[in-house]
């Protein structure tokens, strides 16, 4: 935001030039992008009347003339021009001055005839603008000689170019720069004034009626002006205007952008001829109204777009844009001011969506303060009469149904210098914020604060501190060294777990794989979830990119079902991926935050089984030192083959799911061939990690081996007889390994022969046939007990 130092004058004493003043305002909390100042190129240049003009000796183009320029002698200058006459007063370069270009101007001899200077025209001082000049630039009669021309031509104003944040909109104004400016030169600043004299005949009442039906309008005002003159603005408000990067148009409308940049409300004025219905109406637009706004082009609104309505004809975008039909015109003779408040999100969708950014909306979509609305309202009927540019009548239209109101805070004051590490004085701190309009009183240490409703960015006590220091100055805060404890950086226990599954996977002949964590809600269809599966209710993203990436996922087998039909697509004969990812479980209705879980998918095809998927869960449990996990079969998982699935249970918990993909599945991905997949709970199996390893030697007792093959039934399951094996050998059995399993001519229909090789040894002694066969028969006994197997 551009704010030009004269303007700011009006409202603070300043004795410091406009760079100093930047400099400062910057240490106090607000950012100064550049000085501007449009008369740095021009110095030594004054203003000088010419007493006598004689010919040139020897030139016949050339005039001697002498100039006046207050001192006791005149100067002698020759030139070419010939647009003067004698008396006229025109500036002069002196001797050593430098013009617009990086000219310099020293004395020397024309056609030998001395010249200590050069009489300047408008081209010359860079300030003649598109049209072409020609000669001298003759000043007003009652211009005083000897001035220095920036000051006469007002060339020394300075410009100070602001940054404003989000979250002071407070600033966006003169009148807010001029009260951060009192603030940080200890000084005070004045209000504009905005007294009203009502001239005009009648009640605004008996011109408009206004009806809010909408909340996205918090406040709206309306005031009625009669016998408008429509005219330019005076000089003093072009050039604020001007200075400030808004262009003149008319009084009326001038008034409006004054008021706007002055005290920061945008307001708008609609000629009264054009509200035909007599009744300004707040609503939103129509889903394709189409709406021709003041810069004449026409937009296709939605019903998002709050809208200025006159009756059902709409009139003007709320905080944005007037419309072309309703603008101030040559012969408008009553108008209508509005000043109103509304939502800035919605403000700032709209424009978004309209591609139409103004100097007002880019104020209402800050959220600026509605009780400011009072104020621009008197200033600008203030100026109507100022400038007689018409009578304003009694009477004001103010719809306000939910008032802000002052907030009032506690703040201790050997707190603030504790945080801040200062020795503040509490009345200093008072100062400080009595000097923003914190308005503070103090009782027993503690600041007593009232923070004005324009101060939205001040809620907790760190904002206080922050207004104490920033006002003190940043500068003045004594440099101390972080007093604090460190330790050699490592990882943590889960990283470094993350770090062994990594390498297991990839040691496995895996490749990495990463996927989103949103998906979309057909996933779940994809993989056969029922429609009450738990799974289904999940966490949903309030600003998705789209609707495939609009829900968090609680399962990784459709990203990891996508990764494989995409290496499928793409002639990928043989794949093997894994991804170390999360899920994220609702909890509480969505309430709290979700309970993320960290997942490690496996996902394979081609030139594999069911067993090799298994055989690298396997490992990573071995790896992991995790003992008492089991496989239980998994029959009643639709995303899996009904026969080809299996639980990983550690003890009586589902640590995971691994089998063959349902084919159905695998068609819905693009795969026509099986597929493998296991999804596993890193959670569960960090915490009954031990990846301590003891060393225990090698054995001193030789072991024995025995072959034992079994006819079961087909239904039985492999797990159950290895689990019988290994609780009624211990603690001889020192390792189980099937190596057979066959259905044939010689096996009875719907049973299986299976066949292992079991390693009986013990520690501390070798061992005896007696021995060996009292814990074979005891093992084969339960099995044919609890299994009905029969030794082959």
């Amino acid at each position: 935001m551009k704010v030009p130092v004269k303007w700011l004058k009006d409202y603070v004493d300043i004795d410091i030039d406009a760079k100093e003043l930047g400099d400062r305002l910057t240490l106090s909390g607000s950012k100064v992008e550049e000085v501007i100042t449009t008369g740095d190129e021009i110095q030594n240049v004054v203003t000088g009347k010419i007493v006598k003009i004689e010919p040139h000796p020897d030139a016949e183009k050339l005039v001697v003339c002498q100039v006046d320029i207050g001192e006791a002698e005149f100067l002698q200058i020759v030139t070419g021009a010939n647009n003067m006459k004698e008396q006229d007063i025109v500036p002069v370069a002196l001797h050593g001055s430098s013009l617009p270009g990086g000219v310099k101007i020293k004395k020397g001899k024309l056609r030998g005839v001395v010249s200590y200077g050069m009489m300047c025209s408008e081209e010359e001082l860079g300030i003649a603008g598109d049209e072409p000049v020609h000669g001298l630039m003759i000043l007003p009669q009652d211009t005083p000689v000897g001035k220095d021309i920036k000051e006469v031509l007002g060339l020394n104003n300075a410009i100070i170019d602001f940054e404003i944040t989000s979250n002071r909109p407070d600033c966006l104004s003169v009148v807010g720069i001029a009260r951060e400016t009192a603030a940080t030169l200890g000084t005070t600043y004045r209000l504009p004034e905005a007294a009203v004299v009502y001239e005009g005949q009648g009640n605004v009442s008996d011109l408009v009626a206004v009806e809010v039906k909408d909340e996205l309008c918090r406040r709206y005002m309306a005031r009625a002006v009669v016998d408008v003159k429509i005219e330019p603005s005076p000089q003093w408000m072009q050039e604020r205007l001007l200075d400030a990067g808004v262009r003149p148009i008319n009084n009326i409308v001038d008034i409006t952008n004054f008021v706007m940049l002055e005290l920061g409300q945008p307001m708008h004025a609609f000629d009264r001829r054009e509200i035909t219905s007599g009744k300004i109406v707040v609503e939103r637009a129509a889903d394709g109204e189409k709406f021709t706004t003041l810069d004449e082009v026409e937009r296709e609104l939605t019903s998002d777009v709050l809208c200025i309505k006159d009756d059902e004809k709409t009139i003007g975008l709320a905080g944005i844009m007037g419309g072309l039909n309703s603008e101030i015109k040559d012969d408008t003779k009553e108008v209508i001011f509005e000043c109103a408040n509304f939502d800035g999100t919605n403000i700032r969708v709209s424009a978004q969506k309209l591609g139409l950014r103004t100097e007002a909306s880019s104020r209402f979509e800050k959220d600026i303060d509605p009780n400011l609305v009072q104020l621009a309202m008197d200033r600008a009927c203030h100026l109507v009469e100022k400038l007689n540019a018409g009578k304003v009548l009694k009477g004001t239209i103010d719809i306000y149904e939910k008032p802000v109101k002052e907030k009032t805070m506690a703040v201790d004051g050997h707190w603030v210098n504790k945080f801040l590490g200062t020795e503040i004085p509490v009345e200093d701190m008072k100062k400080y914020l009595d000097s923003l309009e914190l308005k503070t009183t103090i009782v027993h240490n503690v600041l007593e604060i009232t923070v004005p409703t324009f101060r939205i960015d001040i809620n907790i006590k760190e904002d206080i501190a922050e207004e104490i220091a920033r006002i003190y100055g940043y500068d003045k805060i004594p440099s101390t060294t972080i007093n604090i404890t460190t330790e050699r950086g490592g990882k943590n226990a889960k990283q470094h777990m993350d770090d062994i599954v990594l390498a297991t996977m990839l040691a496995s002949g895996l490749n990495q794989s990463i996927s989103y964590a949103f998906i979309s809600p057909k996933a779940f269809d994809k993989i056969n979830l029922d429609a009450d599966n738990p799974l289904r209710n999940t966490v949903t993203i309030k600003n998705p990119l789209g609707e495939d990436y609009s829900v968090m996922r609680t399962t990784t087998i459709p990203s990891m079902m996508e990764s494989l039909g995409r290496n499928y697509a793409r002639n990928n004969e043989v794949t093997r991926l894994f991804e170390i990812g999360k899920v994220y479980i609702p909890l509480n209705d969505g309430r709290e935050l979700p309970d993320e879980r960290n997942i490690l998918t496996v996902g394979m095809y081609g030139q594999c089984d069911y067993l090799d998927l298994k055989g690298i869960v396997e490992n990573l449990l071995e790896i992991l030192g995790i003992e008492g996990c089991s496989f239980v079969r998994e029959s009643d998982n639709a995303t899996f083959h009904p026969g080809k699935t299996a639980a990983l249970m550690l003890k009586n918990i589902k640590v995971g799911v691994l089998g063959e993909i349902h084919p159905d599945v695998s068609d819905k991905f693009g795969l026509d061939v099986p597929a493998y997949v296991a999804e596993l709970n890193l959670d569960i199996l960090y915490a009954s990690a031990k990846l301590e390893k003891k060393y225990k030697p090698l054995p001193k007792y030789p072991a024995v081996s025995r072959d034992m093959a079994l006819i079961v039934d087909d239904s039985i399951l492999v797990q159950e007889i290895e689990d019988i094996i290994k609780k009624q050998g211990a603690p001889l059995v020192e390792s189980v390994k099937l190596f057979d399993i066959y259905k044939g001519k010689q096996i009875p229909e719907g049973k299986k022969s299976i066949a292992y090789a079991i390693i009986y040894r013990k520690e501390s002694s070798t061992l005896t046939d007696v021995e060996v066969n009292k814990v074979h028969d005891k093992i084969l006994k339960t099995l044919e007990y609890r299994l009905g197997a029969q030794l082959r």
